[in-house]
């Protein structure tokens, strides 16, 4: 080939590049705008002086990020529901034990280690329910055993920074699992908040929700107002309506009736709790939604990454159901709203059956009509 023709050859091969080097840029500009879309809320920041949550107690009237230094003030957050949602508790008690560790090795770089079993029982004894707490603590501890001497605190945070983005891309890639099993032009119901607010970010469920509405696979999305912390009409509608994505608001027992006029396609949900034979706790109503949807044949999706899965459970039988005060079923926003001397029974989650659910969403693939050889195949 002579040198006229080499350099012909050369100078199209430049120009392409340089063609393609912008176009290339605008495409992944374009992917990015489309992978943030809906998508614009964080409520778990780790900051170099501490850890701040979005309090969620307040939301929608106030935004108030609180600032926390301590572990006992990480346990008192995730007990009094300033965070709340399996994934992001998990997440918030991981960097819980970083502020433990930096605090007692402020007070003594020599007896640091003395009493931190004690920290991670504080935030153990948080919530019961929700199965990612042990899991984060389980894989803080075991970070804790690799320090080998050294100052321990940039390693836990890693970590701790690794579960806060695994979390992250696992509903991502949720979020495209779920959106493939709807029909496109679907109206959804979803139960309690599975959002950013709920998770690391971008959600469980309402991933899934976020990643179908971009595609244009949703319509509509009904969101349960969700009793007596009214999550569905305070978060979840927040979430939604914040990245424009339309929502209706209905009260619990609206549910069933909208199934039965045909406008609801699928019910989503999250887990707080999946057993080894594919039962789940979630937020106290589940149970409700998924006995309807399957008397009106309406699809159930549970959305979770595995984390939330304990296989050493064989049945939603053994899984513990925190039940909470009384108060706050028999007043609502502080307010009184039942008779004087009334009673109450407030358990805060409930356990369906494996056979009511259609689908289980994890990051590792899709388990349709979940038994234990099916969650074993899938999860490994």
């Amino acid at each position: 080939m002579g040198r006229k023709a080499k350099f012909a050859i050369v100078s199209v091969i430049y120009v392409f590049f340089a063609f393609l080097a912008p176009c290339s840029s605008l495409l992944l500009c374009r992917m990015e705008d489309s992978i943030n879309t809906h998508d614009s809320i964080r409520a778990i920041v780790w900051r170099d002086d501490g850890l701040q949550l979005l309090d969620q107690r307040y939301l929608p009237q106030q935004q108030t990020y609180l600032h926390l230094s301590d572990v006992a003030a990480v346990a008192a957050a995730i007990r009094d529901m300033v965070v709340r949602g399996a994934p992001a508790i998990g997440i918030a008690a991981a960097y819980g034990v970083v502020l433990a560790v930096r605090d007692r090795r402020a007070r003594s770089a020599a007896t640091w280690l003395d009493g931190i079993d004690q920290d991670f029982d504080v935030l153990a004894a948080s919530r019961p329910t929700a199965v990612n707490l042990f899991w984060a603590l389980r894989r803080m501890r075991a970070a804790l055993a690799r320090v080998d001497g050294r100052d321990p605190v940039p390693g836990l945070l890693a970590e701790a920074r690794r579960i806060h983005e695994e979390d992250i891309a696992a509903n991502r890639k949720m979020g495209e699992l779920g959106a493939a099993l709807i029909d496109p032009r679907c109206s959804v119901l979803t139960h309690c908040n599975t959002g950013s607010l709920a998770t690391g970010g971008y959600g469980t469920a309402l991933g899934v929700i976020r990643s179908a509405y971009s595609q244009g696979r949703i319509d509509r999305v009904f969101a349960d107002e969700t009793r007596p912390w009214l999550q569905g009409a305070r978060l979840t509608a927040w979430e939604l309506l914040r990245d424009a994505i339309p929502v209706t608001l209905i009260v619990d027992g609206a549910a069933p009736y909208l199934m039965a006029q045909g406008r609801i396609g699928w019910v989503i949900t999250g887990a707080d709790r999946i057993a080894a034979n594919g039962d789940v706790a979630n937020k106290i109503g589940t149970y409700a939604a998924a006995v309807a949807a399957h008397h009106h044949g309406v699809r159930f999706m549970v959305v979770a990454p595995s984390s939330t899965v304990d296989m050493s459970l064989a049945s939603g039988a053994e899984i513990p159901i925190e039940t909470r005060a009384a108060a706050e079923i028999l007043a609502c926003g502080g307010q009184p709203v039942a008779a004087d001397g009334a009673d109450a029974w407030n358990p805060v989650f409930d356990i369906t059956p494996a056979a009511l659910i259609d689908a289980i969403v994890t990051e590792h693939g899709v388990i349709r009509a979940p038994n234990r050889a099916v969650m074993e195949s899938v999860l490994g």
